[in-house]
């Protein structure tokens, strides 16, 4: 049937993800860092997602499309399993335990970087879009590691031209210890490298600094 869908420009998108968690009917979802519309049959063609996209990439059409299928929209809500929660993996290195990447590998070079405490992922339900897109991640626990990783990422900062780093940490003291360790491999790298620290409660809540 000919009916009004939405399309979505890629070259104009920045993959925000905030038509994502608009569409109600979970029909777009984030693949490779894009905004996609995964299921034809699960746009309502009401425009929801046109307001939040910040880049103006979405915009109606009018063309051969399935049928809006309430039904089956109604079913995945209550299954909890909408198109839009099946993501690609934001992860873009590999390998992300802290102890194991070498410091000359060629993926630092120009990156922002993530360092997360290893519970973070598990805590904050999307870590991949929220943190991890777009950015170099390492994995450490300043508690269970037994390393100090200050030398190693002091490193890191001297060898390659790092744009930022983010650290995201647990409430719990020991994950202080690897904010601690990152502002010191920053201070003996002897550059001024932005420094973001993002503190997660163990129910996936990002608390303000005090």
């Amino acid at each position: 049937m000919i009916r009004r869908i939405i399309t979505i420009d890629k070259e104009k998108c920045n993959g925000c993800g905030l038509c994502a968690k608009a569409c109600h009917e979970g029909a777009i979802g984030m693949v490779n860092g894009k905004a996609k519309l995964l299921r034809e049959d699960y746009c309502d063609g009401l425009g929801d997602c046109l307001p939040a996209c910040p880049m103006h990439a979405i915009s109606f059409e009018e063309r051969e499309a399935p049928a809006y299928d309430e039904a089956a929209v109604l079913a995945a809500k209550k299954s909890k399993e909408t198109p839009a929660q099946f993501v690609e993996t934001q992860l873009r290195n590999f390998p992300v335990q802290l102890k194991l990447v070498a410091p000359n590998a060629p993926y630092f070079n120009g990156a922002d970087l993530l360092i997360a405490a290893d519970c973070t992922a598990y805590a904050y339900g999307n870590f991949h879009n929220d943190f991890i897109q777009g950015k170099v991640t390492l994995i450490a626990c300043p508690k269970l590691d037994g390393v100090d990783y200050t030398g190693k990422l002091a490193d890191i900062l001297e060898y390659n031209d790092v744009k930022s780093i983010t650290v995201t940490r647990m409430t719990v003291p020991c994950c202080g210890g690897l904010s601690y360790t990152v502002k010191n491999a920053i201070e003996q790298s002897g550059k001024n490298i932005p420094l973001h620290v993002v503190t997660i409660s163990p129910n996936g809540t990002i608390l303000q600094p005090v």
